[in-house]
């Protein structure tokens, strides 16, 4: 749909103007309890889980030469549980959170087919820290239910970059999980390791008390006082855990990559794995940078990422948190890596007069 003729469909719902078309500097926009009201009374499909899984990355690049790489993503407006009990009405980009891991190299090109399913009750559009452009292609992207827009954009820089939907009252959007990470590979690729998982840190502002069964609606004003009903990775209150979907598993002696961008909207993560460091860290998902070696803690803003290896040199459960804990012990932030394999008394003994 020309420019012209999609704002004006987004005029008709209470859209339009030069705010709905800007990229990361949007103001709110005006009708924001219309917005809320809308985004809490959609007919959702109910769908058993958002929670994005962590091993679902695409392969490293193995190639020397730069490409086109087509991407299509699709915001997918669903219900589903942020814990047992607890319904919640999301916003997704291809059904999960975070949205799917793109992954190209420098100097590729990225076609971008951005389809907005007619059963969506909203419009949406994506900003890509990674493309050197107006917004990020957000006013490219900007399209009401129905609509498909498309986008090509040059990946120039290489790093980790978070891509995110930018219409007015974004925050709300990014909070109910439109938000994702676009890898730019460097021309001579990354360092070879045995797995690669992906994390995403967002907050949920929502009108009841965490735990509280029942369906939870969006609240705008706890989202204004930054006071979140829930802090959590991959969408859902300890997703990515035993108790849940599981733990992202290895072996004693693997290494491991690790992909963290934190959507916010509002609260910066202060990542940490308990009983472990960062051994390289990459911060703000920079890769022009040297890393960072034997990191503990690592703050990463709304809006950013970090990249970081570990190592497993004995068995058991790490932790992957935010070291603000009230977040962790209430609010349900934690991941879980767990590592098979033999004890090693000599560097970790939990019983060494047994």
């Amino acid at each position: 749909m020309p420019a012209t003729n999609r704002r004006t469909v987004l005029q008709g719902i209470g859209l339009g103007g030069a705010a709905t078309l800007a990229g990361c500097t949007s103001r709110s926009a005006p009708k924001a309890t219309q917005t809320q009201k809308a985004m809490n009374e959609q007919k959702q499909q109910t769908v058993e889980r958002v929670a994005a899984d962590p091993t679902d990355i695409p392969d490293p690049i193995s190639r020397t030469e730069p490409t086109e790489v087509d991407v299509t993503l699709r915001p997918e407006e669903v219900t589903a549980e942020i814990e047992d009990g607890v319904t919640f009405n999301y916003m997704t980009y291809n059904g999960q959170v975070p949205g799917p891991m793109i992954r190209v190299r420098k100097g590729d090109t990225v076609n971008l087919t951005f389809e907005n399913p007619a059963e969506n009750d909203m419009p949406h559009n994506v900003d890509f820290h990674a493309a050197a452009g107006p917004g990020g292609g957000a006013e490219a992207t900007m399209t009401a239910p129905g609509e498909t827009a498309n986008l090509k954009f040059k990946a120039t820089y290489p790093g980790a970059y978070i891509y995110h939907c930018a219409v007015p009252n974004m925050d709300m959007h990014i909070s109910a999980g439109m938000f994702g990470i676009i890898l730019v590979e460097p021309e001579d690729g990354l360092p070879e390791v045995d797995h690669e998982f992906y994390f995403g840190q967002m907050e949920i502002y929502t009108d009841k008390r965490a735990g509280e069964k029942g369906q939870h609606n969006f609240d705008m004003e706890a989202m204004k006082r930054e006071e979140p009903t829930y802090v959590v990775m991959n969408g859902e209150k300890y997703a990515c855990t035993p108790d849940k979907y599981g733990a992202g598993k290895v072996e004693t002696g693997d290494t491991a990559r690790v992909f963290f961008v934190t959507g916010g909207p509002n609260l910066t993560s202060s990542f940490h794995p308990i009983g472990n460091v960062f051994e390289k860290l990459w911060p703000e998902g920079s890769l022009t940078t040297r890393p960072q070696t034997h990191i503990q803690t690592k703050q990463v803003a709304p809006g950013s990422t970090a990249i970081a290896t570990m190592g497993f040199p004995v068995p058991g459960a790490f932790k992957l948190v935010d070291h603000s804990l009230s977040r962790v012990a209430h609010k349900g932030c934690m991941a879980v890596v767990a590592a098979e394999g033999e004890e090693r008394p000599e560097i970790f003994d939990p019983e060494p007069n047994a």
